[in-house]
């Protein structure tokens, strides 16, 4: 199945490494226009030293007003990826209003931010788009040290929802991964512990954790025409973590 983005602007926020850069990368082989933001000016320059074509922006989506400002500026989009995310993990009963409220704002109030600002632009051009919030697996389980980072995915899941009813009567489709461990750098130096690593992997039953393509490979599919008929979905790629 070839999928192909030749003509399609898209915006990529969080894509300086990790999941996000894959995305950005992907896309751009697949002959999109991408614009790439990351709040680490560094991670885009090597971004950007490799793809000349990739366009960057260096943005905090925390700030509310400036990512409205800076987002509004870029013009339409036809196709977005809300992958730009934070992990703060403390125990229950160690939670934080500092955490809570970080957490929070990156990784739910932003992406409703970001989202405004595109939707809106993609009603005006009558544009018929499509928009992927990466979530998580702990939107789902309950995994340990997690409560705040699960409810603010756990929030993402259901904005997904939210956006897909009231956004898809204008073409615009909405829907949301769920990936589980993925095996990026900081995946790779978090999951090193062989004793925390095998409590994970006896939960799923592949009996491994993912990599950044099979995250890739499920938002192009998500974001392209192949999936016309799907919207406020939330799809685990988690080889089998939540059925279990």
């Amino acid at each position: 199945m070839e999928i192909s983005f030749r003509g399609k602007k898209v915006l990529v926020t969080g894509a300086g490494q990790g999941i996000g850069r894959g995305i950005a990368e992907q896309l751009w082989r697949t002959g999109a226009k991408v614009v790439a933001v990351s709040r680490t000016r560094s991670h885009l320059e090597t971004l950007q030293n490799e793809y000349p074509s990739i366009d960057i922006v260096e943005l905090d989506v925390g700030d509310w007003d400036k990512t409205r400002e800076v987002i509004e500026s870029l013009g339409h989009f036809d196709a977005l990826v809300n992958n730009a995310g934070i992990g703060l993990c403390q125990p229950f009963l160690e939670c934080t209003p500092e955490a809570f409220d970080t957490t929070m704002n990156i990784n739910l109030k932003s992406i409703i931010n970001v989202s405004q600002v595109v939707a809106k632009k993609m009603i005006e051009n009558k544009t018929q788009g499509a928009i992927v919030n990466v979530s998580s697996q702990a939107s789902k389980a309950a995994l340990m040290d997690h409560t705040i980072y699960s409810a603010s995915k756990a929030g993402l899941d259901a904005v997904t929802r939210a956006m897909a009813l009231e956004l898809g009567p204008y073409g615009i489709r909405v829907n949301a991964v769920n990936p589980t461990v993925i095996m990026t750098a900081m995946g790779k130096i978090g999951w090193a512990d062989p004793d925390k690593a095998n409590t994970m992997l006896s939960k799923i039953p592949l009996g491994r954790f993912g990599e950044v393509s099979e995250v890739v490979d499920a938002v192009l599919y998500l974001l392209s025409d192949k999936a016309s008929m799907i919207n406020g979905v939330e799809l685990p790629i988690d080889g089998g973590f939540l059925a279990t």
